[in-house]
């Protein structure tokens, strides 16, 4: 059997189920480490866009009365934030009861069980919530796999994967050649222990719709194990990230001289990639 189970929490408008109401009521969520970016060292589309905490609708008939613009903002976040953790405890008590499900009927150990998500999100990095821009809150997924008979409890490996690996993984798993033209590959080497030579090492990225939801401009990119290059060809703006000095993307070092070799490599790549599947602008 095959069974894909798609939570739709913690998706807006984040409306937790009444059992869990009340968690996290006395606990303050602390705000991440980029919370109050100002853009100063960015494209200036992470200024333009609208999905900043601070102005968030969702919760604006409930706002304390008098707040200042700081006040409003970090009010907001604790608001969202635990609304948000309270969606996720309801997909985990979800998961859990599946796995359960699966050991009373004794196939927990013979059953491949991938855990994802189909887009990262932002919670309150950089001020935002929502997704979108190729930041690494908004690429970034869970995947979890528990299979006893090949992956040892505990893996941890580095490859970048992506969603398109997940089709050809359920087929590799039932036995079933990929049809041609199919993109992606299997993850079964990957939790084996066994990664394949020429895996990928950089993956290309691009968001397209303008000027709604949130006025994110439309931008493509690539990124590698350590750097991202992203192209916003509305108002040709670049960015590059170093994800190894700066791993909350808040200085873009696109200008700098010391990563020209770099930059000139990356729109080399990028290009390449573009190409790979069709889709050079």
């Amino acid at each position: 059997f095959c069974l894909l189970c798609h939570h739709k929490a913690p998706h807006r408008p984040w409306t937790p189920a009444p059992r869990h109401a009340n968690l996290f009521a006395d606990q303050v969520i602390p705000a991440p480490p980029s919370f109050d970016d100002d853009y100063r060292h960015r494209a200036s589309a992470a200024a333009h866009a609208d999905m900043r905490i601070a102005d968030m609708p969702d919760y604006a008939k409930e706002q304390p009365p008098n707040l200042s613009p700081e006040e409003r903002k970090r009010w907001n976040y604790q608001r969202f934030i635990k609304d948000y953790l309270r969606c996720v405890v309801a997909v985990d008590e979800s998961v859990g009861a599946l796995l359960e499900g699966l050991e009373r009927l004794g196939v927990l150990d013979n059953t491949v069980v991938l855990y994802t998500s189909d887009n990262g999100f932002f919670l309150g990095e950089h001020g935002w919530y929502d997704k979108r821009f190729m930041d690494e809150p908004s690429i970034r997924v869970p995947l979890l796999v528990r299979y006893p008979r090949e992956a040892k409890a505990g893996l941890v490996d580095e490859h970048l994967v992506l969603n398109v690996d997940i089709a050809p993984t359920l087929l590799d798993v039932a036995g079933v050649p990929c049809p041609a033209g199919m993109q992606g590959r299997s993850l079964r080497p990957l939790w084996q222990g066994q990664p394949p030579r020429g895996w990928r090492t950089a993956f290309y990225y691009r968001y397209y719709e303008y000027p709604r939801p949130h006025r994110v401009l439309p931008h493509y990119g690539v990124r590698t194990q350590r750097y991202k290059l992203i192209h916003y060809p509305t108002t040709e703006e670049w960015e590059l990230f170093d994800l190894l000095n700066d791993p909350h993307e808040q200085r873009n070092v696109v200008t700098e001289p010391a990563y020209a070799d770099i930059v000139k490599s990356l729109r080399s790549l990028l290009a390449k990639l573009q190409d790979e599947v069709g889709d050079r602008l």
